[in-house]
């Protein structure tokens, strides 16, 4: 399939792609035109890749990574090592570590929003109708 193609099945930019292909992530035969052209099996990988991505791996991780994953379920095949598991275990342990912040910036935003929201409704309560503004 054409680049455009691969594009509209999976959401992808053309640019994208282009830029998976030149970190070595994607790979594609070429017509006699000249043309990019894709196996369907790209369409879970490049799935697959954006996948890595928003669990915030970099490229060159998903690049040492991919060999190592079936496209079609993401799951593990003969090639993973004990290296790449504990890279991998690294990876998790700092998404955990966002997790956690993410989890502590919300509860502060928490506090933030029921303070005002209660100053709010006591200034209602008073009359007062230019308390609630910023």
């Amino acid at each position: 399939m054409r680049i455009g193609e691969l594009g509209r099945r999976t959401g992808v930019s053309e640019r994208s792609l282009r830029y998976y292909e030149e970190q070595g992530l994607l790979t594609a035969d070429r017509t006699l035109g000249g043309h990019r052209d894709y196996p369907e099996e790209a369409v879970d990988r490049v799935v697959l890749i954006q996948e890595l991505f928003a669990a915030g791996l970099h490229s060159k991780r998903i690049v040492e990574l991919l060999p190592c994953m079936r496209d079609s379920d993401g799951g593990p095949n003969e090639r993973t090592t004990h290296r790449l598991t504990e890279a991998l275990r690294a990876e998790r342990d700092r998404i955990d570590a966002q997790i956690a912040e993410l989890r502590r910036a919300r509860g502060v935003l928490d506090e933030v929003i029921d303070t005002a929201a209660g100053k709010a409704r006591l200034a209602a309560l008073n009359g007062d109708t230019t308390a609630s503004a910023l």
